[in-house]
């Protein structure tokens, strides 16, 4: 299969919007942290940005694309550690915890802080922990699809309830590229082909004998406990800035008790549910979610 430039897929993603491709200058950014890991990210625009976008489980950057084309703003889009071009952590621990140093850092050398900090699912936990943690860096929150208790909510959906986020605990490989595309269609039937190819095309590898397989990591801190949400709440209440919550009108991942739970420790934060869309707001409704993300800058 031939070799395609991860930026050249843009035409296409912005065809399928029915957006004239106007591409501000883009290019890919390596920043070494604490402990000598390579962090990536995705420079849109003149930097430093001011917006940063985190990605999901299982995702990369690239998940942020059509979202990024709408909105035509200077961002910055990271690859979570253990994701996309970053470096995977020796511990497999990749925890909102575990993640925001290594994201703050970032953040801090990269971007224009304080900045509003947009995160879905593990973005999103990534998100409020660098709010927590790093304070000074963060002015607003966005979370796409997460409360601190959807680590918990996972483990009560089916495969099916899980969308695409059930991959994670699928096959290691896979023996063609549309092998791996064909689970992925299989897995997320809210979304074109034509949008989970590039999808997979941007967050797949081969292996030395040819089979496929996922750029991310797919092993995990393993000690067999359920998830702590209590952490994740701690860290929210903690959080002393604006905060927009984006449900997924068609996803278990976040419930209306969850919600009223957010919102007890929480009072202003402002909520909005995005019919149509599962987890992945960013891919399955792209337009509705920038018209959320312009309104609450």
């Amino acid at each position: 299969m031939a070799a395609v430039d991860e930026f050249d897929l843009l035409a296409e993603n912005a065809e399928e919007l029915g957006l004239t491709l106007e591409l501000p200058p883009r290019h890919r950014l390596s920043t070494v942290v604490d402990g000598g890991r390579s962090v990536s990210a995705i420079q849109w625009g003149a930097a430093p940005a001011p917006l940063v976008f985190l990605h999901g489980g299982g995702q990369n950057a690239h998940t942020w694309d059509s979202v990024l084309l709408a909105l035509g703003q200077a961002v910055l889009a990271i690859d979570l550690p253990g994701h996309g071009h970053s470096d995977w952590r020796d511990d497999h621990d990749y925890s909102g915890q575990a993640n925001a140093p290594a994201v703050a850092a970032v953040i801090e050398r990269r971007a224009a802080t304080p900045v509003t900090l947009i995160g879905m699912s593990l973005g999103g936990l990534t998100a409020i922990s660098v709010a927590s943690q790093f304070p000074d860096l963060v002015s607003s929150l966005l979370l796409v699809d997460v409360t601190p208790e959807s680590a918990a909510r996972y483990e009560g959906l089916t495969p099916s309830q899980r969308g695409s986020v059930a991959l994670i605990a699928g096959p290691e490989a896979y023996e063609s590229f549309e092998a791996m595309v064909e689970a992925t269609v299989l897995a997320s039937p809210t979304r074109s082909r034509a949008s989970l190819r590039r999808g997979v095309l941007h967050n797949a590898t081969t292996l030395p004998d040819g089979r496929w397989t996922w750029r991310y990591d797919r092993r995990r801190k393993a000690d067999g406990a359920l998830p702590d949400t209590s952490i994740g709440w701690a860290e929210l209440s903690a959080c002393d800035l604006p905060i927009t919550l984006v449900r997924g009108g068609l996803s278990g991942f976040v419930q209306d008790d969850d919600v009223a739970e957010m919102l007890r420790r929480k009072p202003g934060v402002r909520v909005h549910v995005v019919a149509g869309a599962g987890h992945s707001v960013q891919s399955d409704r792209p337009m509705e979610l920038v018209e959320l993300i312009q309104s609450a800058l």
